[in-house]
């Protein structure tokens, strides 16, 4: 029978989480303060700990030190609740942050998925073998030390509640590394919803998250289950958060911090035991200075932040994923093509700017276009440095530019190479083309469009003609 401990200087408040624990299958015992805790710790070391915040001879979160690294879950709770109190809270790893009064109904979702964390870990065992074996983490390939790290922090982050905020460019495969989350996670057989926050009209995008009522607008025929009400119980996965409208990144702070929401035309509140995950191809830090994001909500989201590194910065995992891809095409069509060591060679060259995403259309095309079993370097030929007299631009990233310097010389790069169509362009960046008018729109504010894109804002672009 798993064990928590409960610290509380309400004697009262102790005997009735008590009486929830038990009903949720937990022995317990109590504590009124940080000493006592301590002491009872020293005698059995609990499985969970849901602790007041403020105690008579200390502060809550002192206990994490206690119970180091012994993967021991820890709820705090408090009546005086404060963004900076729970983002610390969640930041030194606790399960989750509870306001009084407790919702029981909140309560008891987590301790039911504490009780299931020791078959979680035992997956994540088991997840960590197969790695060992084949060079794969869920949904996830590659065996290079920069995705080692990666692995390590998402076993880490998968069995808790806590709020992951993932960084990296298009194609680095953030989505994937959400469903790993999920999968690791309790919640592994509720839904998991995907949403590119670029991709939803500004005037829809509050309706689709949160839902509205029948007759709430011109239009509105039925009532609509918002993506939080659908994805209750699950994970909620908010890609490209910086595009999401700052008058709704309140709102959603709000449910982050209370699990509550309203749908567009009523004032009736509906709770949905949602986690959130979110991303973003962007520098957060810039997109706080430059308004996109809401730094309370950054700081919301960035619980626990993982890094998603660059395809060109993972070494031989290029051929790796580019064979498993082959071999995937092989078993759908019947066919045993593969690349010569050439082409290989090639694939290890390439710098790859649109990363997982671009190596997958790459190895799609050269497997269409083969015409025998053996792909070689003459069929499918890869587009790397051209000279700038072909009409190919050449976009040089050096050591210590900044992402968004590098993003910004990538769009404009593949706007002059697509001829300025920009539907043309976001499909090969892997971008909504709501988010590059977005970008566009930045660049042009701050003065830093190219003179051919400025002469023709408002309809598609012509680079000028290759001399």
């Amino acid at each position: 029978m798993p064990h928590i401990l409960i610290v509380d200087d309400d004697e009262n408040a102790c005997a009735a989480l008590a009486e929830i624990v038990a009903i949720e299958g937990f022995s317990s015992a109590s504590a009124n303060s940080l000493r006592e805790a301590r002491l009872q710790i020293g005698w059995r070391m609990p499985d969970a700990i849901l602790a007041d915040l403020r105690l008579p001879d200390g502060n809550g979160m002192e206990l994490f030190d206690e119970v180091g690294s012994a993967g021991v879950e820890v709820i705090l709770t408090t009546g005086y609740a404060s963004v900076e109190s729970a983002v610390e809270a969640l930041r030194l790893g606790a399960t989750d942050y509870l306001v009084k009064p407790i919702n029981v109904t909140r309560l008891q979702t987590v301790l039911k998925r504490i009780a299931t964390t020791s078959e979680l870990r035992a997956e994540v065992h088991s997840l960590r073998g197969e790695l060992r074996r084949y060079g794969r983490f869920g949904r996830l390939l590659g065996s290079s030390e920069a995705m080692q790290t990666v692995y390590d922090q998402l076993s880490k982050v998968g069995p808790t509640e806590a709020t992951v905020l993932l960084i990296g460019e298009s194609g680095t495969g953030k989505e994937l590394a959400a469903q790993t989350v999920h999968e690791l996670s309790a919640r592994r057989r509720q839904p998991f919803l995907a949403v590119n926050c670029g991709a939803i009209s500004p005037t829809l995008i509050e309706t689709e998250m949160f839902g509205h009522e029948r007759g709430s607008f011109t239009g509105a025929d039925r009532q609509h289950k918002g993506y939080f009400e659908r994805a209750d119980g699950g994970t909620l996965f908010l890609d490209e958060i910086t595009e999401m409208p700052l008058e709704l990144q309140v709102k959603l702070l709000r449910v982050l911090e209370t699990g509550s929401f309203m749908r567009v035309g009523t004032n009736r509140e509906t709770h949905a035991d949602v986690r959130v995950l979110a991303a973003t191809n962007r520098n957060p830090e810039e997109a706080v200075a430059e308004g996109k994001l809401r730094a309370d909500l950054y700081h919301r989201l960035n619980v626990f932040p993982i890094e998603l590194p660059p395809l060109r910065a993972r070494g031989d995992d290029v051929v790796q994923i580019a064979n498993t891809m082959l071999e995937q095409l092989n078993a759908e069509q019947g066919t045993q093509r593969r690349f010569s060591a050439a082409v290989l060679e090639s694939l290890r060259m390439h710098s790859w700017p649109g990363n997982v995403r671009e190596l997958r259309n790459f190895v799609q095309r050269a497997y269409i276009m083969a015409d025998q079993d053996v792909i070689t370097e003459v069929q499918i030929p890869l587009q790397v440095a051209a000279a700038p007299s072909t009409g190919t631009a050449v976009v040089s990233v050096p050591v210590g530019m900044s992402l968004a310097e590098a993003d910004r010389q990538l769009i404009f790069a593949t706007l002059e190479q697509c001829a300025g169509v920009k539907k043309h362009a976001a499909e090969i960046l892997g971008i909504s083309l709501k988010t590059l008018y977005n970008r566009l729109e930045d660049y042009a504010a701050k003065g830093e469009l190219p003179e051919w894109l400025r002469a023709s804002r408002g309809g598609d672009a012509s680079p000028p003609a290759a001399s």
